[in-house]
């Protein structure tokens, strides 16, 4: 890899600035799409979630329709049990025999009756699940529509900004390469670390920028002469004077309008 130019800390200082800058419009960009992308997996995996159980439960259908034509032979099957049975007793040579073949006759007329009973069941199950079913399939459709809204909402967003953020992206790394890399890692350190993501910051009446806390006049000399890196000491954020800010705001704004547009 070869190594970075040094450069004087009046031009880290710009370059530090420049991806502030840089990075603060890339969170603008994603600020406006703001949960949109969570909300659309969370619809997309609710949608997928409500499919696959109306899957499963037409598959439960499929298999009570089995359960009952199953039933259904049975009781077929008995019923020609029963006339065979009925028919053999009119041969008989015995009450033994008579009684044997009753037992059989009986106990085929309990199997069907169970059978019926099974029969009847199933019918409840299936009209259970099918309202089941048809209340899923109407969820599923309000899903399906919520889902199609936001995600026409995102990608309109994202058409609008996408090639903005891109080229942004690459101006941010570009910014990067310009700073030595102990200073790129305690820039991103910073940024972690602060609540609207500002590591670099220009000095505001006194004060640091977002902050109550003066500098001290000697301090600020020594900012506004830009021969070294100088961290607010309560907040821990680079310091930068207005002057350079100034110049270094105009030049941005240049630049997003132009990559904006």
């Amino acid at each position: 890899m070869a190594k970075k130019k040094e450069a004087t800390v009046e031009e880290r200082l710009r370059a530090l600035y420049d991806l502030q800058l840089i990075d603060s419009r890339i969170d603008e960009i994603r600020n406006v799409r703001g949960e949109l992308p969570l909300e659309v997996s969370d619809l997309e995996d609710e949608v997928a979630g409500l499919k696959t159980r109306l899957e499963k439960l037409e598959e439960s259908l499929n298999n009570i329709d089995t359960e009952i034509s199953d039933r259904k032979n049975l009781i077929e099957e008995s019923k020609a049990l029963i006339k065979k049975y009925t028919e053999q007793q009119k041969n008989v040579r015995n009450n033994r025999e008579f009684n044997s073949l009753s037992k059989e006759v009986e106990y085929q007329e309990l199997e069907i009756q169970l059978a019926e009973k099974h029969i009847r069941e199933f019918k409840a199950q299936i009209e259970q699940k099918k309202e089941v079913i048809a209340k899923t399939k109407e969820h599923t459709k309000d899903r399906e529509t919520h889902l199609k809204h936001k995600k026409g909402e995102l990608d309109a967003i994202l058409k609008e900004t996408e090639k903005e953020e891109k080229a942004l992206i690459e101006k941010s790394e570009e910014s990067k390469d310009k700073i030595e890399d102990r200073l790129v890692k305690a820039y991103e350190r910073i940024r972690a670390n602060v609540k609207n993501g500002l590591a670099v910051v220009p000095i505001e009446r006194g004060a640091s920028g977002g902050s109550y806390f003066t500098i001290p006049p000697q301090v600020q000399m020594e900012i506004a002469s830009r021969k070294k890196i100088i961290t607010d000491e309560h907040s821990g954020r680079i310091l930068v004077d207005s002057a350079l800010a100034d110049e270094e705001q105009e030049k941005m704004n240049k630049l997003f309008a132009k990559l904006s547009s």
